[in-house]
């Protein structure tokens, strides 16, 4: 017996997939048949994920924007067509640093709107202009990557757990507006992934230590992976998921539970 995840053929855009989870989202999708769009801040890193898909004889192309540009996200997705699968993954985590950040008082709204712009308005331009399509066509998938800092809480990311709480919140009145179009709208809440921007903390020896003690509050003690990710959103933009929206998944690796 085969599964068939009737997913070949559709077409899917991936934000922020030009390296990490994104990136492995998009090629788990490209192994699935997917059509996919690679978005990406950089252009650069976005054709070279496409470049890679191809070559593996998967369907790819690049699709660069800002997704804090609610103008520029329009004209992309119109000049490139509609699509079937919206993975909201672009997200900003606090840059360089990481996983340190300031507690909130040390902080002001400079500091905030770096988060809640690509976090929360950036998801909400990317569905703004993804929406209509999959409206007319009857049916359609949308993912956003939120994080277990927008669920549980975590000192020194009160901002961006507010706008990942904020993206999981509108993902659910969303849902609420779009099912009866045959369109699925859900969450996968992250714990602490090993992506290019916290190699640097992983692959340092002296700070072995706080390595230890952060997976220490994880049942699997290691971080997550981009595949580990990739497997959920796939799960959730399946034709065989159609009774699963309004959900966020929590993919933590059991940091945290979900009832």
């Amino acid at each position: 017996m085969t599964i068939d995840l009737e997913l070949d053929g559709k077409r899917a855009l991936v934000t922020g997939a030009g390296q990490g989870v994104g990136e492995g989202i998009a090629h788990l999708l490209a192994a699935a048949g997917v059509h996919v769009l690679v978005n990406d801040l950089v252009a650069e890193r976005a054709e070279a994920v496409a470049a890679a898909i191809v070559a593996g004889g998967g369907r790819a192309q690049a699709a660069p924007f800002d997704v804090t540009d609610h103008d520029g996200v329009h004209a992309v997705v119109a000049a490139a067509g509609p699509v079937d699968i919206l993975v909201n993954n672009a997200g900003n985590a606090g840059g360089e640093g990481w996983p340190g950040s300031p507690p909130f008082l040390e902080t002001g709204p400079a500091d905030w709107a770096r988060f809640i712009d690509v976090n929360l308005v950036g998801v909400m331009s990317c569905v703004h202009a993804a929406l209509p399509g999959m409206i007319d066509a009857g049916w359609g998938r949308i993912v956003t990557i939120v994080s277990d800092a927008g669920r549980t809480g975590d000192a020194n990311m009160a901002a961006y757990g507010a706008a990942k709480a904020g993206a999981a919140g509108f993902s659910r009145g969303i849902a609420h507006e779009v099912a009866r179009h045959g369109i699925t709208v859900n969450n996968v809440a992250l714990g602490t992934m090993r992506t290019p921007l916290s190699e640097a903390f992983w692959a340092d020896p002296d700070r072995s230590a706080q390595h230890k003690a952060m997976l220490g509050t994880y049942l699997v003690r290691r971080p997550g992976e981009p595949n580990d990710a990739a497997w959920a959103v796939i799960s959730l933009v399946t034709p065989l998921a159609s009774w699963v929206t309004g959900q966020t998944i929590p993919v933590n690796g059991g940091y945290s539970f979900a009832l």
